[in-house]
């Protein structure tokens, strides 16, 4: 099945989607750069502001897709692990004791606090 490397691999004989490797920051920065030459110094390679910029956007953007795409795996693996659970056993029940009056911290009829 051919599917943009981007977006996955759906895997037909194993049934599950393979999460492409995420691409390291030097990747997203290849198409951008250029060299230039400083006065009385060699070429050095040098990207621009926006370009850098547009570079670390997509670089996030691909970076939430693969956590969507990892959460989802994990949350597919655990429910295919999931065992079930066996129902609790019924608590017992204790015998009826004698409750201990509650008593007031202070005695009644003091005046109220203005």
């Amino acid at each position: 099945m051919n599917l943009d490397k981007r977006l996955g691999v759906y895997n037909t004989s194993t049934s599950y989607l393979l999460i492409p490797t995420m691409k390291s920051p030097a990747e997203y920065l290849a198409p951008h750069v250029f060299e230039a030459r400083r006065p009385r110094r060699e070429l050095q390679p040098v990207v621009g502001y926006a370009d850098a910029l547009h570079a670390v956007e997509q670089a996030l953007a691909d970076a939430e897709k693969y956590k969507y795409l990892l959460m989802r795996a994990l949350r597919r693996h655990a429910d295919e692990t999931a065992t079930i659970a066996t129902p609790a056993p019924a608590p017992q029940r204790q015998p009826e004791t004698i409750e201990t009056p509650v008593l007031p911290m202070y005695p009644t009829g003091l005046p109220l606090a203005a």
